[in-house]
C-alpha cells in the first residue's frame, strides 16, 4: 500500500525539507508514500508568470488566480488518473484523526492547494470537486503547513511506515484516549522514579497500568473524547468515582 500525495503551492521550499526528513523520508525510500510538491508558477503561462492579482470590487491583499491552479490539477490527474483535492482553510471541516484514517487507506492521491495572500479565486470551489479542510480555528499565511499536517499525520498510519504494527493504534486519539506516561532511563532522576509496576516484567499489569492510565490523562485533559472512547463497565465505574471525588494526575501520582 502506498499513500499518494501531491502538493501545489508557491513555495515549494517550506515543504522539500519536511518531507526529506525522518520517517517521511523512509516511507519515501521505502514506497510506501510518494509526496510530489508542485510550483505553482510552473503553470502560470503568462510572461511574468503571475499567479495572483487585486480582488475585483477592492480590498487589500491579492487573490490568487483561478488559471494555474486548474492548469496544475489538469496537469497532475495526467500523471495520477484519479485524485482527490483538499484545500486547507479555516471554512472547511476539522482534521482530526479519523479524517487522517481515512486520508491514509485513499487509493486517490491527495491533492492539496495552498493557498496564500489574501484567498484563493472563489471560481476554484466553484469548478472543483474538492473538500475544504480546517486544522485549527486560526489563520496561517498559506496552507503549506496545513498541508504538512495532514500529509505527515496520514502517512504515519499506512502500514510499515512506523516499522511496529501497534505503534500508530496505540497513540493518542487512535482508541479515543490519549496516551499513558512514557518513561525511559534513567530509573530516577531528580527525585523522580519510574514506575516500578513497569520494570517488574509483568506484561498483564504493564498493560492494566497503562490502560488505568490513559483513562486517568484522558478525563484529565480531554475528558470529551471519553463519549466516543469503547470501554468496559469497570472503567466506566472508576470513571463515575474519578469525577466525584476529583482526579490527581501529577508526577508523584504515576505509581503501580
Amino acid at each position: 500500500m502506498m499513500l499518494r500525495c501531491d502538493v501545489v503551492t508557491l513555495f515549494p521550499e517550506m515543504l522539500n525539507p519536511v518531507f526529506g526528513q525522518s520517517i517521511l523520508k523512509r516511507a519515501q525510500e521505502n514506497r510506501l508514500l510518494d509526496v510530489r510538491v508542485h510550483q505553482l508558477r510552473d503553470y502560470a503561462f503568462d510572461k511574468h508568470r503571475v499567479t495572483d492579482d487585486s480582488p475585483y470590487g477592492g480590498g487589500c491583499g491579492m487573490v490568487l488566480k483561478p488559471e494555474p491552479i486548474f492548469y496544475s490539477l489538469d496537469a497532475i490527474k495526467l500523471a495520477r488518473e484519479e485524485i482527490r483535492i483538499i484545500l486547507p482553510s479555516p471554512q472547511g471541516k476539522r482534521f482530526d484523526q479519523r479524517m487522517a484514517e481515512d486520508f491514509a487507506n485513499e487509493t486517490k492521491s491527495l491533492v492539496f492547494i495552498c493557498g496564500h495572500y489574501e484567498g484563493i479565486d472563489a471560481r476554484v470551489n466553484r469548478g472543483l470537486d474538492l473538500e475544504e479542510v480546517s486544522v485549527g480555528d486560526y489563520i496561517l499565511t498559506g496552507g503549506e503547513l496545513p498541508a504538512a499536517t495532514m500529509i505527515d499525520a496520514a502517512a504515519r498510519l499506512v502500514p510499515g511506515v512506523l516499522g511496529g504494527a501497534l505503534s500508530a493504534e496505540e497513540e493518542s486519539f487512535s482508541c479515543s484516549l490519549l496516551e499513558y506516561p512514557h518513561y525511559t532511563r534513567p530509573y530516577e532522576f531528580r527525585g523522580m522514579k519510574v514506575p516500578e509496576v513497569l520494570t517488574s516484567g509483568n506484561h498483564a499489569e504493564i498493560k492494566n497500568w497503562r490502560r488505568r492510565h490513559a483513562l486517568e490523562n484522558t478525563l484529565k485533559k480531554r475528558p470529551d473524547l471519553l463519549q466516543e472512547a469503547v470501554l468496559t463497565n469497570v472503567e466506566k465505574e472508576w470513571l463515575e468515582k474519578s469525577q466525584v471525588s476529583g482526579l490527581n494526575t501529577d508526577v508523584s501520582s504515576h505509581r503501580n
